[in-house]
């Protein structure tokens, strides 16, 4: 069974091709308790900012 993340803790996550698409809140968050789902662009720079928590992606080459 995987870990359940809590929801917009964190301000910075490293993502990888493999995590693509991104969502802020990602997939394995409860988003009971966070902002509405949003989709991200990220590819086209490298790394991207929620608009609703502020968080920023990462994208790491692997």
């Amino acid at each position: 069974m995987s870990e359940i993340k809590p929801a917009c803790t964190q301000r910075r996550y490293e993502v990888t091709q493999n995590d693509l698409p991104i969502s802020c809140p990602m997939p394995d968050m409860p988003a009971w308790n966070a902002h509405p789902r949003v989709y991200l662009e990220i590819k086209s720079h490298g790394e991207v900012l929620c608009p609703y928590c502020g968080t920023l992606y990462v994208l790491k080459n692997t």
